[in-house]
């Protein structure tokens, strides 16, 4: 019983590692913006088509494979905001937390039919090799799992560097913290708005990719994903980029283990539930005071 419940466990940490790079990407875009862009789902699949045309057709290696899945859409991302929108936030009264969020449903509905529209609904496998699973003590994970639990580790801490280190990073950090001050101080907030989109949503394409290496594509991928980056992202607090990190470790680690006395169907009812209660006993997350974008 012990070793089922230790492999639950680490089948929560690869989904969680999984889940991060996504909910970073939520949580960035929310700290500069303000509001929740739920079209990183849809940008999680973006990413995964993207890895998987350079990979089946092109022929390029892994490396070169989550390079396409950070540009195509982040650049995609930077184009759907200035379209869909920048045009809302620039009424007077329309700038509303409420109302971005449903235009970034819609958005992600959109760019979701867009990809069934192209490549149908047909499940889709990246041609990798077969890899024979590792088996430690009697747990057992798979070699793609691990380099995907390495590549998120790498990418969180790339990015903590980014805003500790940088200039643009700190100049974001303004921005978030208060965006008048920031202006005020030379700074300009469109410029690090397009950059937070860009980034975010190109966080959420690798996430995607790795996502799909590891199972599969169709163009619900990062649909069926989505309440739980935004639960990991609400465990974290919805400012802290650690927080999203270590609540999506968290929401992944509880929806495994409750495979232990759920059948799988209801999984994503853990993430539900999860939401309920943060919002009941503690509205600004778990992890809200921890380090992130807003200082």
């Amino acid at each position: 019983m012990f070793t089922e419940l230790t492999q639950y466990v680490l089948n929560g940490l690869v989904l969680g590692a999984l889940i991060s790079l996504p909910a970073l990407g939520l949580t960035l875009i929310f700290s500069v913006q303000g509001f929740v862009n739920f079209s990183v789902a849809a940008q999680m699949t973006v990413g995964a088509y993207a890895a998987w045309l350079t990979g089946s057709y092109v022929g390029w290696s892994p490396v070169a494979m989550l390079a396409v899945a950070f540009a195509v859409p982040g650049l995609l991302g930077v184009v759907a905001d200035r379209l869909a929108l920048a045009p809302i936030r620039r009424q007077p009264g329309g700038h509303t937390a409420l109302m971005l969020a449903v235009v970034s449903i819609a958005l992600n509905l959109a760019l979701e039919n867009g990809l069934r529209f192209i490549f149908g609904s047909n499940l889709n496998s990246f041609d990798l090799p077969i890899e024979r699973n590792f088996q430690v003590w009697g747990l057992s994970v798979g070699p793609q799992q691990l380099r995907n639990l390495v590549t998120a580790l790498v990418i969180a801490i790339a990015l903590a560097a980014f805003f500790s280190l940088t200039r643009w990073g700190k100049a974001m950090r303004a921005v978030a913290d208060n965006t008048e001050l920031a202006r005020l101080k030379g700074i300009d907030p469109k410029r690090l708005s397009n950059l937070a989109t860009f980034l975010g949503m190109g966080l959420a394409g690798i996430g995607g990719s790795l996502l799909a290496m590891d199972t599969s594509l169709d163009p619900s991928t990062g649909s069926r994903l989505i309440l739980v980056i935004f639960a990991a992202s609400v465990l974290g607090g919805l400012t802290s980029l650690y927080g999203a990190v270590l609540g999506a470790l968290l929401i992944g680690i509880i929806g495994e283990v409750a495979l232990v006395a759920m059948p799988p169907v209801y999984q994503s009812l853990t993430a539900f539930i999860a939401i309920l209660i943060i919002l009941l006993v503690k509205p600004t997350g778990l992890f809200a005071g921890a380090a992130g974008v807003r200082k």
